[in-house]
């Protein structure tokens, strides 16, 4: 099984490249893990639904059968880290191909896409930059792997 991390367009902000270099290293030690960026063509008189629409369409053509899709959005459901280890085991143990985490553009999710999901998680009832929504959750996935394995970077 593979865990992926799928990001609409790529970060050139510093920062955000290199907690996402230092992370997802880390989470190789524990998962088989990449990080894929697709990049949609945008220009000036597009407007945030049909952005929207040609993200999801980019993204439903990269599915394959058997990919189990979890989008990263602020209204989805919320874990404590302990709680998101458990899922992460459960979805170890599942017979998906691919495990894969969406972060969307900065407009969110189309509706077309949400309801090709199979779970929404929620970082925080707060809003935040999508290009920081990759740091944080590879974060709490290299968190939720130690807690997998009782290792002391998680302290609770």
């Amino acid at each position: 099984m593979k865990f992926e991390l799928w990001c609409i367009n790529k970060s050139s902000q510093s920062y955000v490249v290199d907690g996402i270099k230092d992370f997802a290293k880390r989470i190789k030690h524990y998962l088989n893990f990449d990080i894929q960026y697709w990049t949609v063509k945008t220009n000036a008189r597009l407007g945030m639904e049909q952005l929207k629409r040609k993200e999801a369409a980019l993204v439903l053509s990269k599915l394959k059968s058997g990919d189990h899709l979890i989008l990263l959005d602020e209204n989805g459901k919320e874990y404590r880290s302990k709680e998101f280890a458990q899922k992460l085991e459960k979805l170890k143990m599942s017979s998906h191909k691919r495990i894969i985490f969406i972060v969307g553009g900065g407009y969110g999710f189309d509706d077309e896409l949400k309801s090709k999901s199979h779970h929404t998680i929620s970082l925080s009832k707060m809003t935040f930059p999508h290009d920081l929504v990759r740091v944080i959750f590879l974060e709490q996935l290299y968190r939720a792997c130690t807690i997998q394995r009782g290792e002391k970077y998680h302290h609770e």
